[in-house]
């Protein structure tokens, strides 16, 4: 490929990020109520493409986020944990962040959401073991309580993450919601700094997590984080 025929191919991708762009204000503009009754739609029509089309389904999901992140609402939020909970990794960033800043600006919204999706979803999908993480960053009170209810969650990798959350949120306040898990048996499949993976119960990574916390050692993790963080 000649020198000429790359800049030509540049010059076209930054055509088609200004059309993007255009595109994305244009629908800001629209009415939001039916704005996010489309983009549901839309997340249902690509969530359809599990099967056949994984690429298109990144795609279709990753910009459905970038829109959200513009829009408020209960429905953007659960529109939002729902993408959070797809298998592919830049969906399930894109709706991280858009969270993420929803939280900083409207917590009660994305935790009245939380708790929606704590009440409908099936142990083992991913945005359980996402959403702890989450919330840690975000220093609300109604955290702490939050996170107890992801500690009591029948999935485990929920927990697992619920109690790394808590170790990182660094309030020691929290050693005695830890207390109850100490002897639960149910195993979690870890990695640590280097990448190496290994299996711990949530008993011990409760007891290591109290530990941390009494010695108030902040961020530091417990074993590890969940496999695929």
């Amino acid at each position: 490929m000649q020198k000429s025929d790359i800049e030509k191919l540049i010059a076209e991708l930054f055509d088609a990020e200004r059309a993007v762009r255009r595109t994305h204000a244009s629908l800001l503009d629209q009415n939001h109520g039916a704005l996010v009754a489309s983009i549901a739609t839309a997340v249902d029509q690509a969530f359809a493409l599990a099967n056949s089309d994984r690429s298109e389904l990144q795609l279709r999901l990753t910009r459905a986020a970038e829109l959200l992140s513009d829009l408020e609402g209960p429905q953007t939020v659960d529109l939002l944990i729902r993408i959070l909970g797809c298998d592919e990794p830049e969906p399930r960033h894109a709706a991280g962040e858009a969270l993420q800043e929803h939280a900083y600006d409207r917590f009660k919204e994305v935790a009245l959401g939380v708790e929606r999706a704590l009440e409908r979803m099936k142990p083992g999908d991913p945005a359980l073991s996402e959403l702890p993480y989450l919330l840690a960053e975000v220093q609300e009170p109604g955290v702490l309580k939050l996170l107890g209810r992801f500690l009591t969650h029948p999935d485990p990798d929920s927990v697992a993450a619920a109690v790394e959350a808590l170790v990182e949120y660094g309030d020691p306040a929290s050693v005695s919601m830890l207390a109850p898990l100490t002897k639960d048996t149910r195993t979690v499949q870890l990695e640590d700094e280097t990448g190496e993976e290994g299996r711990i119960t949530i008993g011990e990574l409760a007891s290591e997590a109290r530990d941390l916390l009494r010695q108030m050692a902040g961020p530091a993790s417990p074993g590890g984080k969940p496999k695929g963080r």
